[in-house]
């Protein structure tokens, strides 16, 4: 394993070391835990699920939520599971009716979905999104934000992958979606929330980013180093994980935000629960399989955090209500935030205080979605090596353990 793993202290952190996660249950939940989220009437996934007075309510509705939930849940359903929303349908209504799409974001997550679920459909989605000014924001470098930027090399690489066809100059967007990501990539390997500029806030947010701004990037390079044979992209990929893996906290926490610049920690909470059980282990298995190389260690250490072996104790994982809980964070918010900046600027190495953690009762469908993504399908090798099992996809044709 070319990452040096965080262990430093670990077993003194750990009161209590709790039985891992049942895998299988874990999916069962999240699949079903969906119909909940889903508004059947706008045929969309709901913001939220919210814990109140009258129970868990929904509140709003989220386009961006609907596409990963639906990736999670046809990735559920091919490993034999079932989806509990008619996937195709919801599809089709996203794809003919584009008036939602308003960045290379979503455009990037509308074909990524099409290109796994249905290849047919990407000429009709490219027919109805509006490409034009989309795709002229990207060439003239005005759609600098990594985490959209990484969802469009994305949506383009496993358009590639699935030999369909979209547009003419493909090849030469997804190279201007890369460069737009090697603009927004600090020197320690980590990425930064935008491309950094003159402004105060460009070179504030330039440097700074947050743990999707690591993540996305990771899957999507990965992906585009799959797809049309780029060596260096793979490179960047593999840079990003092993800095992120080196951070790891002592339960196995992947933290909020990053010094792209410095490399290291910036802010540590809120803690999410999706971060543990969804977005880490999707772009890192995806990164293991491109590298031919095992994550298994980090991966599973931050699955272990949403059970029970966090600094509260706490079991997210809640059956009764088929909701995993979404993050522990400090009740003083504001006044936390505060601190962390304050310690950053003053170079402390040193943890920030946890004694007034507490866990937010919500739950997101997206949360889900990745979960699925990640976990769906998998099997154990002799080897101990986690591979996604033999039956293909759309669009995934090319995956390999």
């Amino acid at each position: 394993m070319s990452y040096l793993a965080n262990t430093a202290g670990h077993d003194s952190a750990i009161r209590t070391r709790p039985a891992p996660v049942d895998l299988r249950h874990l999916l069962k939940l999240a699949t079903n835990g969906t119909q909940a989220m889903f508004n059947v009437e706008r045929r969309a996934f709901c913001y939220r699920l919210r814990q109140s007075g009258l129970g868990l309510v929904q509140e709003g509705l989220s386009d961006r939520y609907t596409m990963m939930t639906l990736l999670g849940l046809h990735r559920a359903e091919a490993s034999g599971l079932i989806s509990p929303v008619n996937i195709n349908a919801v599809l089709l209504r996203l794809v003919r009716d584009t008036s939602w799409v308003t960045n290379v974001g979503d455009l990037g997550l509308l074909l990524w979905l099409s290109a796994v679920v249905s290849p047919e459909r990407l000429r009709e989605c490219c027919d109805n999104a509006r490409l034009d000014s989309l795709l002229n924001g990207l060439r003239k470098k005005r759609e600098k934000r990594t985490m959209e930027l990484a969802w469009f090399l994305s949506g383009l690489a496993h358009m590639k992958l699935a030999g369909a066809a979209g547009w003419r100059d493909e090849a030469e967007l997804a190279r201007s979606a890369y460069a737009g990501l090697q603009a927004t990539r600090g020197k320690a390997g980590l990425f930064g929330h935008v491309a950094r500029d003159g402004s105060l806030g460009g070179l504030l947010r330039g440097r700074i980013g947050s743990f999707a701004d690591q993540v996305y990037p990771i899957y999507a390079l990965s992906k585009y180093a799959e797809a049309y044979r780029v060596p260096d992209a793979l490179e960047m990929a593999r840079q990003c994980a092993d800095q992120i893996c080196r951070l790891q906290g002592p339960l196995g926490e992947w933290w909020w935000h990053y010094d792209a610049k410095l490399g290291r920690v910036f802010e540590g909470y809120p803690v999410y629960s999706v971060h543990q059980d969804g977005m880490a282990p999707m772009a890192l298995f995806a990164l293991s399989e491109a590298l031919n190389e095992d994550y298994d260690e980090p991966i599973y250490r931050g699955l272990q955090w949403i059970g029970g072996n966090n600094q509260l104790g706490r079991d997210l994982i809640n059956d009764s209500e088929q909701v995993i809980w979404r993050n522990i964070y400090h009740r003083q918010e504001y006044s936390a935030r505060f601190e962390s900046v304050r310690r950053a600027v003053a170079g402390a190495t040193s943890p920030e205080g946890t004694s007034d953690l507490v866990v937010r009762h919500e739950c997101r469908p997206y949360h889900f979605g990745w979960l699925l993504y990640a976990f769906a399908g998998r099997s154990i090798s002799e080897s101990g090596r986690h591979r996604r099992a033999a039956s293909a996809r759309p669009g995934d044709q090319r995956q390999r353990g």
